[in-house]
């Protein structure tokens, strides 16, 4: 369970011993994720997806999740086995792609640290943390890990994907009703480096 402030998401990690069909015979692992929000996770019902089919939301966030989770892996150290995150949001307040990637690497490394004890990786597949921060402007200030208040408020909206070592896995930067110059895109990326290093930090002391 990850908490960013009123963000709640349960993560979990399930190991099958064979890939996806496209990388049988490859050599080659995978992580794939899966994300969801509780009808009541935020302010009003929502519907649910399995009812109506994923919305374009849903599914571009579980690709992004995918996605920023591989980038931590040596899929050749992972063998031909496939690892799902589910990311279910039980309460939402911003930010539940952000904290999903966060959480839902812990889980990753949890399910990980299974195959090592029982023998079934010869090396470490995990290659460094992954975590997520969102950042933006909100009332002309840069703001870290923005609230849904401020996140429907902000005049530039990111989302910065990292790992342990501060690479850059995705950057997602928008102008919600405001341009952005270099230096304050210079400013957020600043921001989310301090963040990203804090989330680490509490992803190591988690698994401790």
């Amino acid at each position: 369970m990850i908490r960013c402030g009123d963000t709640h998401v349960l993560c979990t990690a399930s190991i099958e011993d064979r890939p996806p069909p496209f990388l049988k015979n490859t050599g080659l692992g995978w992580v794939t994720a899966e994300y969801g929000m509780l009808p009541r996770a935020t302010h009003t019902r929502g519907r649910r997806e399995a009812k109506n089919g994923q919305s374009g939301r849903t599914q571009e966030i579980q690709r992004l999740i995918g996605r920023s989770l591989r980038a931590g892996i040596d899929r050749v150290a992972l063998g031909e086995r496939q690892i799902t995150v589910d990311c279910d949001v039980i309460q939402a307040d911003g930010g539940t792609r952000c904290a999903s990637i966060t959480g839902g690497w812990v889980a990753l490394r949890l399910a990980v640290n299974a195959l090592i004890k029982a023998g079934d990786v010869i090396s470490d597949p995990i290659t460094d943390h992954v975590a997520a921060i969102s950042c933006g402007i909100y009332a002309g200030q840069p703001v870290l890990d923005l609230d849904y208040p401020e996140d429907s408020e902000a005049g530039t909206d990111g989302n910065f994907v990292m790992t342990g070592g501060g690479r850059l896995i995705e950057v997602q930067m928008s102008a919600e009703g405001a341009t952005f110059g270099r230096d304050e895109m210079t400013e957020l990326m600043d921001l989310a480096d301090k963040g990203v290093s804090d989330l680490v930090a509490a992803q190591k002391k988690a698994l401790a």
